[in-house]
Formats: structure tokens, C-alpha cells, sequence
């Protein structure tokens, strides 16, 4: 994983841009997403958050968080249903980082 400290803040905007606008959509459970969040250890949504060049708030949202005074939303449309509800998630760049943080923590 490449990280983007160091990327000058007109760079960011566009990969942040990107983030929001990526066009691999993933539906899930939120009770799945939430598993995934709760199994990460101490420390992953700062990591993530450094890696991608976001706020850790931005993180949290992207996991079910309610920190908009300080982070933004990172496309999360929650539908009532099943399993705590259907979540789509307009990009999956987080999560995937996510999964491979724990893929790590298994090895």
C-alpha cells in the first residue's frame, strides 16, 4: 500500500475526490460492517486514515461513525433491513485496506 503523506494537499482533494466517486459500490449488512470495524486492532482507523490522506473521523464514518463536525462522509447509504440494515458503500477503498490489515494480523 502506497502512502500519500507528503502528496501536496491538490493531490489529496483528488484522490479524495476519487474516493467518493469510485466506481466499485459494495452493499453489505451494517452488523458485517461493523464486525469488520470491531475486529481491527488498536490504532487501524488512524493508520487507514494517514495511508489515504483523511481524517480519523472520516474513517470512523465510513464504519458506521457519527463524527461530521470533524470528519466528512465517505458515501455511506444505510436502507433499513436484515442484520442491522443494508449499507451501500460507494467506494471500497477503506474496507479493502481494512480486510488487508487483518489479513495481516492473521499471518
Amino acid at each position: 500500500m502506497i502512502s500519500l503523506i507528503g502528496f501536496p494537499k491538490q493531490i489529496l482533494y483528488i484522490i479524495k475526490t476519487h474516493l467518493k466517486q469510485n466506481l466499485m459500490p459494495m452493499t453489505l449488512s451494517f452488523n458485517q460492517l461493523r464486525q469488520i470495524k470491531d475486529s481491527l486492532p488498536d490504532g487501524s482507523m488512524r493508520q487507514i486514515a494517514t495511508e489515504l490522506g483523511l481524517s480519523t473521523d472520516t474513517v470512523r464514518n465510513y464504519f458506521g461513525g457519527e463524527h461530521y463536525k470533524r470528519g466528512e462522509s465517505m458515501g455511506y447509504h444505510i436502507e433499513p433491513g436484515p442484520d442491522g440494515g443494508l449499507v451501500r458503500l460507494d467506494s471500497t477503498l477503506i474496507l479493502e485496506r481494512a480486510r488487508e490489515i487483518l489479513n495481516q494480523q492473521k499471518a
